[in-house]
């Protein structure tokens, strides 16, 4: 696994928490959850133990199964994550 930096793990892990909690609000295993959305196997699983970093255009496609807008999700990790984060250093 790559080298990834406290932000980005930081990162990850909300939206592995945050995927979660919406997922389980559905009722559906991640099993359950990736065949019926067609995710790709243990993909949902990775993005839920922030195991990888998720890609914008699968962030979309988390979102719609969630039933939400991708702004609102990110508006939801932005809440989370606090108004100070940020992944660049300046």
């Amino acid at each position: 696994m790559q080298y990834k930096d406290e932000k980005t793990l930081q990162l990850r892990e909300i939206l592995g928490e945050v995927c979660k909690d919406f997922r389980k609000k559905t009722g559906m295993s991640c099993n359950n959850f990736e065949e019926a959305f067609d995710f790709s196997k243990g993909n949902i699983n990775r993005i839920e133990n922030g195991v990888v970093d998720c890609k914008f255009i699968t962030l979309w496609k988390v979102a719609e199964a969630l039933g939400m807008k991708p702004s609102e999700l990110v508006k939801i990790l932005e809440d989370k994550l606090g108004e100070n984060f940020s992944l660049i250093d300046e």
